[in-house]
């Protein structure tokens, strides 16, 4: 395995100047489908842990676009943005180092979602992460183990938002199961609910199409589960939380606090369910515990958690308040090495998916290590010489070298451009939509033509930054692919030397075998080697010693 790509705790403590034992107060924001919501931590490194010290949400409906076009409304942006706006006030009077932000379904699916983002960076100097669906199950169980011990029994999280489902499967280890299906309460109320209350009919089309969807990602949860195994549930998250808070106030007469551990059984969400829907909206929205706006979607959110339930054989739920924030809090938290006991496996999850990617498409790992450490070692020995760039772009160069032949399993025709999709559409875990964007496109052009304005694959990469950083890589991978052109391992090793007078990068290569001239990776790198010239404005020599 290549070990220079792990993570460096120590240089990044350094680069962000605190040391180690001192407090850090970080901030999470999450542009939900339905809500914007920030959580604000204080971390204790020591332990490590953290402490929530501040939360604030605004109902702000992204996921109420346009149906003709799909686009993110003009107002509900502006709407948007003010309120993130003011969160990022709050942050500021709460001494926050750093606000980490993540969008969500609403945005993903949105023509205009990535111009949003953009908007925002603008107007808020704010960089919002575009991430998955599977990269949000992924976070979201960091959040619920943050949050609840499973001792190590099989646990199903559910967390339904405005716009998507996740379903995960885990127990307390490595997620055994990550899904993400397109079923929320705000998506489902806006394309099936018109009557108020809902009607018979409505209802009954409703609950089928939930169980149409859902099908397939309770299908392969349940293929994940041991024989014998009996799974226990846990929910998170907007909808589930007040459904706990109006049974609560039903049963108890008051909500606990904190809700995390409160239990509602099978057999109470349906009887909660039978109410609410013979409730007008205006109605719903007196139900003791019934949160701000949440009368309007509720119908819809339970339904899903009732059909998930039964399809699942679960007949009782336990809450959790953590959920996607507080996992963008543990996330950031093992990126900066501040977690090394049980969380440890997650730390190198970016790793580990790319390599589960690898043995899925069949690539052949020899080689391509092989290739990614040539390719990092030309990072290294070139790095504040004819580049500036850091760690995340080191790990993208890594990942885009090991699976750069991926589309070979589609065709070796143009398998460069298949390699492309399999890495964009490949569910990469640990990543955000601009980092895989990044990943294919440095893929893409490992060899045939350099990158060029007119390709859509290029064009899709809209900060000026990140086009650059695909053809800086793209043009090292394309040597170091030369390096392994026999894909026997010809060349042990490589060093660079840079002369400034000259412009000259002299590539001085070892033989693995002396005897070996490596005619054929002397002749691909000599071919190689154009875009490489052209993109850093050197002349490439090499050697063999």
């Amino acid at each position: 395995m290549v070990q220079s790509i792990s993570r460096q705790p120590a240089t990044l403590e350094a680069t962000l100047g605190k040391e180690q034992g001192e407090d850090r107060i970080i901030a999470a924001v999450d542009l939900g489908t339905n809500s914007l919501h920030m959580v604000v931590v204080q971390i204790n490194t020591t332990l490590p842990a953290f402490t929530i010290i501040d939360r604030e949400k605004e109902t702000v409906r992204l996921g109420d676009r346009d149906l003709e076009t799909g686009n993110l409304k003009p107002e509900i942006m502006v709407r948007a943005i003010a309120t993130l706006q003011r969160f990022q006030e709050i942050a500021r009077s709460l001494n926050v180092e750093q606000i980490i932000a993540v969008a969500t379904s609403a945005v993903r699916e949105a023509p205009n979602g990535r111009e949003f983002l953009q908007k925002i960076h603008h107007t808020l100097n704010l960089h919002v992460d575009l991430i998955s669906g599977q990269e949000e199950a992924r976070r979201i169980y960091l959040g619920v183990l943050s949050g609840m011990e499973l001792q190590n029994q099989p646990h199903i999280m559910i967390d339904i938002g405005g716009g998507s489902t996740e379903l995960i499967l885990g127990d307390g280890d490595e997620p055994r199961f990550l899904s993400s299906t397109k079923v929320g309460a705000v998506r489902l109320t806006g394309e099936f609910v018109t009557t108020d209350p809902i009607s018979n009919s409505e209802f009954n089309v409703l609950q089928a199409y939930i169980r149409g969807m859902l099908e397939r990602a309770v299908g392969e949860l349940k293929a994940n589960l041991k024989p014998g195994e009996k799974p226990r549930m846990v929910g998170t998250s907007g909808t589930i939380e007040t459904l706990a808070e109006i049974h609560a106030y039903q049963t108890l007469g008051q909500a606990p606090s904190p809700l995390t551990g409160y239990q509602i059984s099978f057999a109470d969400l349906q009887a909660l369910i039978n109410r609410l829907r013979k409730l007008s909206n205006s109605e719903r929205a007196a139900v003791p515990g019934m949160s701000d706006r949440r009368s309007e979607i509720i119908i819809a959110g339970a339904l899903i958690l009732q059909e998930a339930m039964s399809m699942l054989g679960i007949d009782s739920l336990t809450l959790c308040s953590r959920a996607l924030r507080e996992g963008v809090i543990v996330d950031w938290m093992l990126t900066h090495g501040l977690i090394e006991n049980k969380l440890r496996y997650q730390s190198a999850v970016r790793e580990r998916s790319v390599l589960k990617i690898a043995q899925k498409y069949r690539v052949n790992l020899d080689s391509s290590e092989r290739i990614a450490q040539f390719a990092l070692s030309l990072f290294d020995q070139t790095q504040g010489i004819l580049h500036q760039w850091g760690l995340n772009a080191r790990e993208l160069l890594w990942a885009a070298a090991i699976l750069h032949n991926s589309g070979v399993y589609v065709s070796h025709d143009a398998h460069h451009k298949h390699s492309y999709y399999l890495i964009r559409h490949g569910e990469l875990l640990g990543f955000n939509e601009t980092d895989l964007e990044i990943m294919a496109n440095i893929a893409r052009y490992h060899r045939k033509s350099a990158p060029k304005k007119k390709h859509e694959n290029y064009q899709s990469l809209t900060n000026k930054d990140d086009r650059k950083l695909v053809k800086q890589l793209s043009a090292m991978l394309r040597l170091a692919a030369a390096l392994d052109r026999r894909q026997i391992g010809a060349i042990a090793s490589l060093d660079c030397e840079y002369n400034r007078n000259t412009a000259e990068l002299t590539l001085k290569l070892q033989p693995k075998d002396r005897k070996d001239d490596c005619v054929l990776e002397l002749w691909s790198l000599d071919q190689k080697k154009a875009v490489f010239e052209a993109e850093y404005n050197v002349k490439v020599i090499a050697t063999l010693n």
